[in-house]
């Protein structure tokens, strides 16, 4: 395959490339590099897939219309995996416009450019924030998901619906996955698991937001890179009993499949801190907050559908995963001068 893959420097982006290339795929890693957090993180991941001979930075904007276009013209994908947009809940609310410039004006060009050069999958993307509201547990993607609490969650279910209508219109398979809360070596600096590790070595005190009655289904980066590639190489195909009198939100008649990537096993916030504790041999200072506006107390995972289809489950616990992570942590930022 020749694969682009959007945020190629970013946290998952990074793995998914480097599995990828492993495995003896051409990979175009496309990647502005913004400072949303810090670049240096990026550029050092880039370092290392930048390595493999069949690796190719392109440094795009996604939300650049004409560059986009020549990409796609040039190189030829046959599969296409965007994990590029502006990330986080809480950004959102003080930066709406970067939302919309990068995950629904940036996708857009995706889907012209899969639409036009004839890449025969599209995976992308989504986010277990799509469920806003919902709390019927655990979160399935055979429910609708109408209520947001966040511009971030609305621009996601913005992707699933253009994604959706692409796949009717022009035949574009698309499938798109919901991410949930995940976690790992090289993972991103404004992630909690980074934060209360730094602030924790350090002697500082760490937000324990909700007062630590938050619950997540946090799901090791192996484990997201698993899946992702499994669903690549499944082509998504319409769902021959799928019935518009009685919609199922996660198929449809055309080629059109939302999967949930977790690892179906929740964790109190509490616990998780404890493990990170554990690997660090020293115990956290807690800043108990309320819960943040646009965040949800609890998220949980329904990974039938990617079982059945893929066969595949995530199943790395917190104890390998944070063990794993702080090891990672501790080499990255303690490496001689």
């Amino acid at each position: 395959m020749k694969i682009l893959v959007t945020g190629a420097a970013g946290f998952i982006g990074f793995h998914l490339s480097k599995r990828f290339l492993d495995m003896g795929h051409e990979v175009v890693g496309l990647d502005i590099v913004n400072d949303y957090y810090d670049p240096a993180v990026k550029w050092d991941r880039l370092k290392i897939i930048s390595e493999y001979s069949a690796f190719k930075h392109a440094k795009i904007d996604l939300s650049d219309n004409a560059a986009m276009e020549e990409l796609f013209s040039k190189e030829q994908f046959t599969h296409v995996v965007n994990l590029a947009a502006q990330a986080g809940v809480r950004y959102s609310i003080e930066n709406p416009r970067a939302y919309v410039d990068s995950n629904l004006v940036g996708f857009a060009n995706i889907l012209e450019g899969c639409r036009h050069n004839k890449v025969e999958h599209l995976v992308y993307a989504s986010s277990s924030s799509v469920y806003g509201m919902n709390t019927n547990m655990p979160l399935s993607t055979h429910e609708a998901v109408d209520h947001p609490m966040s511009l971030y969650a609305a621009t996601k279910k913005s992707n699933e619906m253009m994604a959706h209508s692409y796949s009717n219109l022009y035949g574009l398979p698309t499938t798109g996955l919901r991410f949930f809360t995940v976690y790992g070596p090289w993972g991103r600096p404004d992630m909690a698991l980074f934060l209360f590790t730094k602030n924790i070595l350090e002697g500082k005190p760490i937000n324990v937001f909700n007062h630590g009655k938050m619950r997540r289904d946090f799901t090791y980066i192996d484990d997201i890179v698993e899946g992702v590639v499994r669903v690549t190489q499944n082509t998504a195909t319409p769902n021959p009993e799928w019935d518009g009198a009685n919609p199922d939100p996660a198929t449809s008649s055309v080629p059109y499949r939302i999967y949930n990537i977790g690892n179906n096993n929740v964790v109190e916030l509490t616990r998780y801190i404890e493990v990170i504790e554990e690997c660090l041999g020293k115990k956290a200072i807690y800043n108990m907050m309320p819960m943040q506006p646009g965040d949800v107390p609890a998220t949980e995972a329904d990974v039938t559908d990617l079982q059945n289809d893929v066969g595949f489950r995530p199943d790395t616990s917190i104890e390998v995963g944070i063990k794993n992570f702080v090891d990672w942590y501790l080499d990255y930022y303690r490496k001689p001068e």
